[in-house]
């Protein structure tokens, strides 16, 4: 069992970072715009998905020093691709919000993703396409484990 986990755990650290160099290639060649960089793209679809949330929240959810994430937040915020709202009850607290330039963005990276995979995907056996299919629970088992001993 043990070289079957260490077989698993060997092959998915050469695929993963493989499969994203490759993703990330193909979407800075079609991108249209500067494409921002990965933690641009990882604060920004955080972000979207918690709209409203601190620097801090932010910082905890992606593993980031908040000092780092305040700084990113200003650069993002002097690009138009975020707005930092003051809390009414706490001045000190600031809560970040999408621009619709950021949107724009952030949807035109995944729509080119999703396309680069969907095409990928198609050229694969149906037992290999399967096989991915029913790994993609244990992926992200693996990933929100991984995030959680990462804190």
């Amino acid at each position: 069992m043990r070289q079957d986990i260490d077989h698993v755990a060997a092959g998915l650290a050469a695929c993963l970072p493989a499969l994203h160099r490759a993703l990330e290639r193909r979407i800075d060649q079609d991108f249209p715009h500067p494409k921002p960089p990965e933690t641009q793209l990882a604060l920004l679809r955080q972000v979207a998905a918690h709209e409203g949330v601190t620097v801090r929240e932010a910082a905890d959810a992606l593993l980031m020093k908040p000092n780092n994430v305040s700084a990113l937040v200003t650069q993002m915020t002097e690009q138009g691709l975020l707005e930092r709202r003051q809390d009414p009850a706490d001045k000190r607290v600031a809560h970040l919000h999408l621009t619709p330039t950021s949107r724009q963005r952030l949807a035109e990276v995944d729509q080119l993703k999703g396309a680069h995979l969907a095409r990928a995907l198609r050229a694969l056996t149906d037992g290999e396409l399967d096989a991915l299919g029913s790994a993609l629970g244990a992926l992200e088992s693996l990933s929100g484990r991984l995030h959680t001993d990462a804190r």
